[in-house]
């Protein structure tokens, strides 16, 4: 019985009584409190309109800082400067107005009609003139027919991806990119960049591997457009899309076989990336998955698909027609 009696009211190593604890602490009168009036959209963290308002906020604080994206270009990831051989695209080139850093014409060499024109066109524009041996042409050439004219271009100022989200932050309109999916004819890359720049929008995203880069083809392509329209390289394409998401643009890839025609793509009117894959594969499976949903153009005739620049101008003349007519 003594040994009975000493454990009653047995105490916790704490020095604190075993049993329950009476009362619920307060907690029941805070579940019974209500969470007050809901705060604004652009105050919830996970609704499109607070990440858009936190970019802006971010760009405007980053504007013209030294070491934020908007100056984070980068020269050619590695590439090497590029050579244009041949009277015709050395004109063409500096007609478009590529960034070139040198113009070699053969000693001797200057009597045709289209050099004389490159060499006005290089003079006007500060490039560098230099006349050369044709053996070294030669040499400098490979055996590639040069004619006596080339032109050195230096690897392309690729933007980063942030960018062109600081850029439609800063525009005030809804933004506007085109992202690349296995485009790796440099032409349609130019044609791209040249109709994203005729319907108002903010840059061309592409891969850094196995897609087309801003060549001297590219840029000619876009009939100088390349100078005003920013191309940024993405490491990772279906991470870059999920980021552009996550900052409140609808990502919408094109596909045959769509969730919605181009007719009734009424959300063309709110921020968006527009993705679209090769002629031959369409959109890979990864990138598929990341889009919100996939839209196709309709045809009326027997064409099974559209060349990726095509497309590019079919979609953005209607979603630049969409624009206008909700801002009549």
């Amino acid at each position: 019985m003594a040994g009975n009696s000493q454990r009653r009211g047995a105490m916790r190593k704490d020095g604190t009584k075993k049993g329950m604890v009476v009362g619920s602490g307060g907690q029941r009168r805070k579940q019974l409190q209500g969470k007050g009036p809901t705060p604004p959209k652009e105050e919830r963290p996970h609704h499109p309109a607070a990440r858009r308002a936190k970019l802006a906020e971010r760009s405007a604080a980053n504007h013209g800082k030294p070491g934020t994206t908007a100056n984070r270009r980068r020269a050619g990831d590695g590439e090497t400067p590029e050579t244009v051989l041949g009277r015709n695209p050395v004109v063409e080139c500096l007609r478009a107005g590529v960034p070139a850093t040198a113009l070699q014409v053969v000693i001797g060499g200057t009597t045709d009609e289209r050099v004389r024109e490159a060499l006005h066109l290089a003079a006007d524009m500060g490039i560098s003139i230099l006349e050369v041996a044709k053996g070294d042409m030669d040499k400098m050439a490979g055996g590639a027919l040069h004619q006596g004219l080339a032109l050195q271009v230096p690897p392309y100022a690729y933007a980063h991806p942030d960018e062109l989200l600081e850029i439609a932050a800063d525009s005030g309109e809804p933004g506007l990119v085109v992202a690349l999916d296995g485009v790796t004819d440099p032409r349609n890359l130019g044609a791209v960049v040249r109709s994203v720049g005729a319907f108002g929008g903010n840059g061309v995203v592409v891969p850094q591997r196995r897609a087309a880069g801003m060549t001297a083809v590219a840029w000619r392509t876009s009939a100088g457009t390349a100078a005003r329209v920013p191309v940024a390289r993405a490491t990772n394409l279906t991470r870059t899309l999920q980021e552009y998401a996550s900052a409140g643009l609808m990502v919408a890839g094109l596909a045959a076989d769509g969730d919605v025609t181009l007719d009734e793509f009424e959300l063309a009117t709110d921020p968006v990336v527009i993705v679209i894959g090769s002629e031959g594969k369409g959109l890979s499976r990864l990138v598929k998955q990341t889009c919100d949903l996939t839209v196709s153009i309709p045809m009326a005739g027997p064409v099974e698909s559209l060349n990726a620049s095509v497309a590019a101008g079919v979609v953005l003349a209607e979603i630049a027609r969409q624009r206008r007519a909700r801002l009549r």
